[in-house]
């Protein structure tokens, strides 16, 4: 099964979109560039609007991703089960896709005997440890979000170990909304480490709206942007090795 490279966006956020483009539609964009779009919303008590746990669910489907709605105390656990998840929900769909291809519609793990259908499971969990992950983390800023970033940092943290464990490469990139001068802003470029984030949370400004929508779009772009960069260093070595006469 060739799996290539798991991309995501994973939405920490406490409220509803109240700025920008449409949250959901720009979920529905990611997914059409292959980037799953899981949501968790993460509050102090057991109270949450229902508009903003329906918004969490339909930006979460709209991305086919997961979403779960958490108390602060058990965000750090949260994060890490929605993340592995999500990965295995995606390489449950490749490996739905191959099956349809060599076998015909109609077929997927679940139509397999019980045998096969282990089988297959244990593939697919021994690709999720060596498949290469790529994740932008969105993180709201709004005011409300206050007394609930010091928990987001240390989740992510936490996030970063347990899959630093990985066989396979990952790479980060946080982006908060709204940002100083723009609805998204990126804090942490694309690394495979999440240190840097001690120093740039206790920095964060917390308040105004809450732009979902654009933080989305942001990200997105912060996946092409990373793709495009892929692709002109590879074009520039090929022409390396061309005039070299390699």
């Amino acid at each position: 099964m060739k799996t290539g490279t798991l991309k995501q966006i994973l939405l920490i956020t406490d409220g509803c979109s109240n700025q920008g483009e449409n949250p959901v539609a720009m979920a529905a964009l990611a997914n059409e560039e292959g980037i799953t779009v899981n949501v968790i919303g993460v509050l102090q008590n057991e109270d949450l609007d229902s508009s903003a746990k329906r918004e969490i669910e339909e930006i979460a489907r709209a991305g086919n991703g997961i979403s779960q709605i958490v108390i602060t105390k058990q965000l750090a656990q949260t994060v890490q089960m929605v993340t592995r998840k999500a990965m295995t929900q995606t390489l449950h769909g490749m490996m739905n896709k191959e099956l349809r291809h060599i076998l015909g519609p109609g077929n997927s793990i679940e139509s397999l005997p019980p045998d096969k259908r282990m089988e297959v499971v244990e593939v697919v969990d021994d690709y999720s440890e060596k498949v290469d992950l790529e994740m932008v983390i969105l993180v709201d800023a709004s005011g409300s979000m206050q007394d609930k970033i010091q928990t987001v940092k240390e989740s992510l943290i936490d996030l970063s170990i347990s899959l630093n464990s990985r066989i396979g490469n990952n790479s980060y990139a946080v982006v908060v909304f709204p940002g100083t001068r723009n609805d998204a802003e990126k804090i942490l470029d694309w690394t495979a480490k999440f240190n840097n984030l001690s120093s740039i949370f206790p920095k964060l400004s917390l308040g105004g709206m809450t732009p979902t929508g654009p933080a989305i779009k942001e990200a997105v772009k912060l996946f092409k942007e990373k793709r495009n960069e892929l692709r002109s260093y590879i074009s520039d070595e090929d022409s390396f090795y061309r005039d070299s006469g390699y």
